[in-house]
């Protein structure tokens, strides 16, 4: 959970009136989780959010799964999604299942003639390549190489990227996205052994107060289907806002690993976690240090969980023929491991400058066509060598 935080102009009590200059009120919102059990946002808008002008037809957006079952080990080149002028429409899901869904993304410019906004789906943005703002009723948040960008679900925003070179790893979810539960105490602060605190969050700063009337158009996505809804009035007319519900960035770079005299296993990476999933952060980091250890990975079998894991960049000691964006799928049921030759080399290394990015979810993943496209055949042979 983020801490609290507050741009803008807010009344002194919640609820209670405040006015524009010329004496009419502002429209206030709560922005809530979980019904009104959780987290939550006030924001005082100039307009009230609801000028609903006109409603064009929704079209669906459900991932094509190509494959609902499988038992074998499979490998994505992720750079070979092909860029795209819009954001929304570079967006490739590849892996999904009824908790989380795995999208690739390489967007060419920004989003300029509609707003987005995810009713069904906290979602995370890890920028591979690229920098930019994303722009939202929260204000501005900077972000580049390495970022995490959390998005609560009902978000409205746009992204701004400063080139066209821009890949994004995304993982949409459909419970909220929390910090892990171990590393905070019972009030929410981040605890003194965590890997990261509360200074490596970075808030939306600068908040852009757009008080226009138009035609506005916002793209909602609700179960697989998009609604193009226009509104009256701009939806960055926000005066002030405060709470603990917004988003906020973290880079992966601020990250601190856990080490130790052996070989530490993947919860120690852990970043994130939703229901039914986690995401992990693999950082350069110093190997092992007992004189006997085995710095590479022991084999083990995933049997409760498919891993996935994105390499972002560094070289990978446990592996062969990685490349930057390629995604491995290790599916629950049958032991993955080193490839052969990797577990000598390991021996005797001091650190490991890799990056990547691991989602382990708790029931089976699906393929979709877009995965199938991109997809290394020869991945599942490649123990045998």
């Amino acid at each position: 959970m983020p801490q609290y935080h507050k741009l803008g102009q807010i009344p002194h009590k919640r609820h209670t009136q405040f006015r524009k200059p010329d004496g009419k009120l502002y429209s206030e919102q709560l922005f809530s989780t979980e019904g009104f059990s959780s987290h939550y946002s006030l924001l005082y808008h100039c307009h009230p959010p609801t000028e609903i002008v006109k409603v064009d037809e929704p079209y669906s957006v459900m991932p094509h799964v190509a494959e609902e079952k499988m038992l074998k080990h499979r490998s994505f080149q992720g750079f070979s999604i092909k860029p795209e002028s819009d954001y929304l429409k570079s967006r490739k899901p590849v892996l999904v299942n009824n908790d989380v869904h795995i999208s690739l993304a390489a967007p060419q410019h920004s989003t300029k003639d509609y707003f987005y906004k995810n009713a069904d789906a906290d979602e995370l943005l890890f920028v591979h390549e690229g920098s930019g703002i994303l722009h939202s009723q929260y204000g501005m948040l900077e972000f580049g190489y390495g970022d995490y960008l959390v998005i609560p679900r009902g978000t409205i925003y746009q992204l701004e990227f400063f080139n066209t070179d821009n890949r994004l790893f995304i993982v949409e979810s459909f419970s909220p996205i929390r910090f892990p539960k171990r590393y905070l105490s019972h009030y929410g602060q981040l605890l003194e052994n965590a890997p990261f605190c509360e200074r490596d969050i970075r808030q939306p700063q600068h908040l852009e107060t757009v008080d226009q009337a138009g035609d506005f158009t916002i793209l909602i996505k609700k179960k697989g289907i998009m609604y193009p809804i226009h509104y009256g009035h701009h939806p960055f007319d926000v005066v002030g806002w405060d709470g603990c519900e917004y988003p906020y960035a973290f880079s992966i770079h601020d990250f601190e690993p856990i080490t130790g005299r052996v070989h530490q296993p993947p919860p120690v990476h852990q970043t994130f976690e939703g229901n039914n999933f986690v995401v992990c952060s693999f950082c350069p980091r110093l190997f092992d240090y007992h004189p006997l250890a085995v710095p590479a990975p022991y084999n083990h079998s995933n049997i409760d969980s498919d891993e996935v894991l994105y390499y972002v960049d560094g070289d990978f000691m446990s592996r062969k023929h990685v490349t930057r964006g390629m995604i491995t799928l290790h599916p629950a049921g049958i032991p993955h491991g080193p490839h052969p030759g990797a577990v000598e080399k390991s021996i005797g290394a001091k650190e490991t400058k890799e990056l990547a990015v691991m989602v382990d979810t708790f029931h089976p993943l699906q393929i979709t066509r877009e995965a199938l496209d991109i997809e290394d055949q020869q991945y599942v042979m490649s123990w045998a060598e």
